[in-house]
């Protein structure tokens, strides 16, 4: 029987956008929640969407980066 924890992983597109698009609506709904309770939600949003496109991309990276 094959050991499947040594194969490298394949790269899956789908997989990876899915992760990047997560990682930015979560974000995205954590920094409206704050800029609601705030009072700047718009601002705190449009920050909350690019901090999430740096995590994203990072998840995404360090998930495939052996490939």
């Amino acid at each position: 029987m094959p050991n499947k924890a040594n194969e490298p992983r394949a790269f899956n597109p789908a997989s990876a956008g899915g992760t990047l698009l997560a990682a930015v609506l979560l974000c995205a709904a954590i920094g409206f929640g704050v800029g609601t309770i705030v009072g700047a939600t718009a601002l705190i949003t449009i920050a909350a969407v690019f901090i999430g496109f740096g995590i994203g991309f990072r998840l995404v990276y360090t998930r495939y980066r052996d490939l």
